[in-house]
């Protein structure tokens, strides 16, 4: 069995407004990619993602974009943390999901597969696990309240 999760939370915001606090590199920066966000989330790019408490941008491919929907994203593991693809990559998906709630909130799901099987699969898997459900927190603090979870918690 292969390491994968999927995290979720509900977001007192319409699912419009959620979805463009992941894919517009602007927004997305007040809550979690500290260090930055280059490019907004388009089938087929590749941006940026940067952290200040982990430095080192790194890119992410954007597999697929379904407007107010879906987000799927591709990027690399460490070495020896996931299983590689037909190419010889190592990196994980990541899938997220955006529903509309009939009291007007927005259910997130977030998910992320292609772990190896090894202990360092599982290690690296349950790190990220931690890393979405932060972000979900950290954007819900964010589209609600206006407030930064992200700035000191790490270091």
């Amino acid at each position: 069995m292969e390491p994968e999760f999927t995290v979720g939370g509900r977001i007192d915001r319409p699912v419009h407004e959620v979805f463009e606090a992941v894919v517009d590199p602007g927004l997305l920066s007040q809550f979690f990619t500290t260090g930055g966000a280059t490019g907004r989330l388009a089938t087929g790019a590749v941006v940026t993602w940067d952290f200040h408490e982990f430095p080192g941008a790194c890119p992410v491919h954007v597999v697929e974009v379904v407007q107010d929907r879906r987000i799927v994203l591709r990027w690399d593991a460490p070495e020896g943390t996931a299983t590689p693809d037909a190419s010889g990559a190592r990196q994980t998906t990541v899938t997220m999901t955006f529903e509309p709630l009939e009291d007007g909130r927005t259910l997130v799901r977030i998910s992320e597969r292609g772990w190896s099987p090894s202990a360092a699969g599982w290690k690296a898997s349950y790190g990220n696990c931690e890393g979405w459900t932060g972000m979900l927190c950290a954007m819900k603090a964010w589209l609600e309240h206006g407030l930064n979870l992200r700035q000191g918690f790490y270091r």
